[in-house]
């Protein structure tokens, strides 16, 4: 090995190492992509596969071969170890010759070359690549990239090119990297081979047996010491959690400061108790296509919270939208958890009948709403001949700070009951948290990776709650004559 604990040693490869690399050439293989946790020797694996297509068995005569990063530091990562690999190896030495300052190697004596790209430099579309290593796809953010594009559509001219996809998962399905191991699990093409190294979703997340199924190294060349230390620091501090579940247990997690960790939300899962006393409700309109939701809180004798929280969405483009923002907006529909609303757009006057008729039974203390759209959802109300108290409620950091904080709390004790409504859920894994100086906290939606609506209007509906009932007496008026 060229560095690390076993540096100097004879490269030994393990069993599941020797399994991947043995589904890549034992059947023809266009795309690879191979996904584990931190530290197991991804770099040292897409080093010697490019070693192997650049002066080994698999080098073709005058090939280029590349290797992709999102920055010149981690493009430099792999370059600089397959470097230090030849310069190790009396035998590799002979035929390779390393140039640090253009981070490339060279076989002068089969025309084989190899480049370190990353996607801060300028993108060549002259490439041709017969061999690529994208590493670390999953920091990419969206869809697209410019640099993986180009090597890929470059790779055309070539008559069997390989390509390996080598990374810790992206935070979200709408990732490219997320996107590439959907569609290589719904096996469209056989060429495409995916190896996923994750802890299951429902596995305690801070065990070793969570931690092993990500780590194929743990306890051998990983530290176990240091990975579980890791583990400790994230069951101990909430906001560590997200990166260590993304990065140790290569789990699809949002690391831009999320508002609430898996673990705190789930912990409040219980089954919400029968509407009843009285209810706070917070209603986030949302734009003509999108969803809008309503959420209903109440106490209980214990002191729980309940959370029954109602999604609304315009039955015409339905399917489209699910597969826009790659979520089963469909299937929720027919679950009864989506409420579709007839036509192309939001009909607010059916919504708010919707609402009289389920709520307008109970003793409803106040609806708090977000002040865009007031004038529509006024006139909603008038034509359904419906005046339960409404009270606007303000997006900022003003009115949202104290809202926010308490949604943190309640689920910091496990005191919400919210069933694990899974569109709810949905919108809680998507919350984004931005504060500012003063140590104000709110929901921005421009920083969120999907849809937060549900959660924007439970914190509504729980500020609400904090406020207590504000219907204003009547007012009185006098009049003075002189």
């Amino acid at each position: 090995m060229p560095e690390g604990a076993l540096v100097g040693q004879n490269v030994k490869l393990r069993s599941w190492q020797r399994d991947i690399i043995k589904g890549i050439y034992d059947t023809p293989t266009r795309r690879a992509i191979i996904s584990f946790g931190r530290k197991n020797g991804k770099t040292a694996l897409s080093a010697f596969l490019l070693l192997l297509h650049l002066v080994g068995p698999e080098a073709r005569a005058n090939s280029q071969l590349y290797s992709a990063a999102q920055s010149r530091e981690q493009a430099s990562i792999l370059f600089a170890l397959a470097a230090k690999v030849v310069r190790q190896s009396p035998d590799l030495s002979q035929y390779v010759v390393v140039r640090d300052t253009a981070k490339q190697l060279f076989c002068s004596e089969l025309g084989t070359l190899y480049r370190a790209l990353s996607a801060e430099a300028s993108t060549a579309y002259g490439l041709s690549p017969a061999f690529a290593v994208h590493d670390e796809l999953g920091q990419v953010k969206g869809p697209r990239s410019e640099l993986y594009e180009a090597i890929e559509t470059g790779a055309g001219a070539q008559e069997a090119p390989l390509s390996i996809i080598i990374s810790t998962q992206a935070p979200t399905d709408a990732d490219l990297l997320s996107v590439l191991i959907d569609d290589a699990l719904a096996a469209h093409d056989p060429e495409t081979k995916v190896w996923i190294f994750s802890a299951p979703e429902d596995a305690e997340p801070f065990s070793d047996e969570a931690i092993r199924a990500a780590n194929p190294a743990f306890g051998d060349f990983q530290n176990p010491k240091e990975v579980r230390a890791q583990a400790e620091t994230a069951q101990r501090m909430p906001s560590a959690e997200a990166a260590y579940r993304n990065l140790i247990l290569n789990q699809r997690v949002n690391l831009s400061n999320p508002l609430l960790s898996r673990t705190a939300w789930e912990s409040c899962g219980g089954d919400p108790m029968p509407l009843g006393g009285k209810l706070y409700l917070g209603l986030d309109l949302s734009a003509i296509h999108d969803l809008t939701a309503l959420s209903a809180v109440f106490e209980g004798d214990d002191g729980s919270i309940s959370v029954k929280t109602e999604f609304f969405t315009p039955k015409t483009g339905l399917h489209d939208r699910a597969h826009r923002d790659r979520e089963p907006y469909d299937v929720w529909e027919q679950q009864g958890l989506i409420h579709a609303v007839p036509g192309s757009a939001i009909d607010l006057d059916w919504v708010v009948e919707w609402m009289r008729d389920n709520y307008g039974d109970y003793e409803i203390a106040g609806i708090w709403y977000d002040r865009w759209r007031f004038d529509v959802f006024q006139a909603s109300l008038k034509r359904a001949n419906w005046s339960p108290p409404v009270f606007p409620f303000g997006q900022g950091f003003k009115d949202m700070t104290p809202a926010v904080q308490r949604l943190e709390t309640l689920v910091s004790e496990a005191r919400l009951r919210h069933g694990m409504n899974p569109v709810l859920t949905m919108c809680a894994r998507n919350a984004v948290a931005v504060r500012d100086a003063a140590g104000g906290v709110k929901l921005d939606k421009s920083k969120a990776t999907g849809r937060i609506d549900g959660l924007v209007a439970l914190a509504m509906a729980l500020g609400g709650m904090a406020l207590g009932d504000q219907r204003e007496p009547p007012k009185k008026y006098q009049m003075f004559f002189t």
